[in-house]
């Protein structure tokens, strides 16, 4: 095994052992099949993706030191966990995540094969895993589950709606989160209205020349 994933499989069982408090670990890990996921996972190219979502739309911070977390109350980590390159590092992340302190992850991976956020759903079991097809290809295997080996899947590509649906996970516990769940879709209704507005007053062919 390469040093890189042993090291990185220690790091996550010390993490594990050390009994943080849930105010100091990450809420959410983002695990994704290799680092070309990253553009559709995190900001989803031409689409927002779950950092947009996380981040700049309901205040989310990104943990990359467990030892010495953000302020912000609710963040989230994220890690490359190949279920064919390195499954003994996939299996490590999906056995460590609730020890420490995760309470839901989302799962991307591409390719025909994606395996990642089935394999880790499995491995994690009973921790939410919400997966991310990351492309049109993948969305079969993804959501491929038998009975009994749960997974909440979104359409492909979008892990902005993966990170909203982890959020509503966690809103079930915390008021904040749902508050800001509900502050998000009161921005998109109103948005809605502005447009609709601005369309009928200025008639169609103007409104479409911007």
């Amino acid at each position: 095994m390469a040093d890189s994933v042993q090291e990185l499989i220690e790091r996550l069982h010390r993490e594990a052992n050390q009994d943080r408090a849930p105010e100091e670990t990450p809420d959410i890990g983002i695990v994704m099949g290799s680092d070309s996921d990253l553009e559709v996972m995190m900001t989803g190219g031409r689409r927002p993706g779950a950092y947009d979502a996380l981040v700049t739309e309901l205040g989310f911070e990104e943990q990359t030191d467990f030892e010495n977390p953000p302020e912000s109350r609710f963040t989230f980590e994220t890690y490359v966990t190949s279920a064919h390159r390195t499954p003994e590092l996939m299996t490590a992340y999906a056995e460590t995540a609730a020890d420490r302190g995760i309470d839901v992850i989302i799962a991307g991976a591409g390719g025909k094969s994606a395996d990642l956020p089935n394999m880790t759903a499995s491995i994690a079991y009973p921790l939410p895993v919400i997966g991310v097809p990351v492309q049109e290809k993948s969305v079969d295997s993804v959501i491929g589950m038998p009975v009994g080996a749960p997974i909440v899947a979104v359409d492909a590509g979008k892990s902005f709606n993966a990170a909203l649906s982890a959020v509503q996970i966690l809103a079930r516990q915390h008021d904040d989160l749902h508050d800001r769940l509900c502050a998000y879709h009161e921005r998109l209704k109103s948005e809605v209205g502005t447009v609709s507005t601005e369309l009928h007053d200025r008639g169609t062919i103007e409104f479409s020349r911007e």
